[in-house]
């Protein structure tokens, strides 16, 4: 009917997602009948410690791995049974990751760094990669190589380039686990004012309870299962 609106999709979706792997012999469970939707432009952190589950999720969300069974939609799009070479085009395109290890191409110098996802992309141009720079206050740094970096300015780096081709969603895992309190502390702050501007949604991973206060909403996974805290 005319004059109705419809409500906005959420920016992810899980529909009772189950991921097993094999081990010696048997399935072995990590996540268990998983319902879950995430508003687009919302902050979401997911609790957990090491082997809890938490980088499986963000690796299905991610479409880098696919569940045992359920269905996972991003931006209404379902990704779960994509075949590979459309699930690589879609995360080129959609997403944008950061990681504990920074996952910096050490040939590559800072801006050839940050602008690979454009590169990728077809987009040559590196006007985009230039701003992100200068926006988190490494244009200076545009020359060099990572090596050259402190471990908060290289996180940065790898902020700018999970950013730079302006993707929906952000999936970080454990992006503070090598950086010192007060770092991190700076990192996340910096990270969150970034994607809030952008409407952009985030998703981190991380056993860290500091960046709780930043979060929409916060979850642990319990017993293969996603729990809010």
């Amino acid at each position: 009917m005319a004059g109705l609106k419809h409500a906005p999709l959420p920016a992810v979706a899980l529909d009772n997602i189950t991921k097993t792997y094999a081990s010696g012999g048997s399935k072995q469970p990590v996540l268990r009948a998983v319902d879950l939707e995430i508003a687009a432009g919302r902050f979401i952190v997911i609790l957990g410690r090491s082997g809890s589950g938490k980088s499986t999720l963000l690796n299905l969300i991610g479409a880098m791995d696919r569940p045992s069974a359920g269905e996972i939609r991003v931006d209404g799009i379902t990704i779960s049974n994509m075949p590979e070479r459309e699930r690589t085009l879609f995360r080129r395109s959609h997403l944008g990751f950061i990681f504990q290890a920074y996952n910096l191409i050490p040939t590559l110098n800072v801006l050839e760094n940050v602008a690979l996802p454009l590169v990728l992309n077809g987009i040559i141009e590196t006007t985009q990669a230039h701003s992100m720079l200068d926006e988190l206050g490494l244009g200076h740094k545009a020359q060099a190589a990572p090596a050259a970096l402190s471990g908060g300015e290289q996180q940065r780096v790898a902020i700018a380039r999970a950013l730079v081709h302006a993707p929906g969603l952000i999936l970080a895992d454990e992006p503070t686990g090598n950086l010192d309190v007060d770092t991190a502390r700076t990192t996340v702050a910096l990270l969150d004012d970034l994607v809030r501007r952008r409407g952009q949604t985030l998703i981190m991973a991380t056993h860290s309870r500091e960046v709780i206060g930043y979060a929409d909403r916060v979850l642990t996974i319990e017993d293969q299962r996603l729990v809010d805290v």
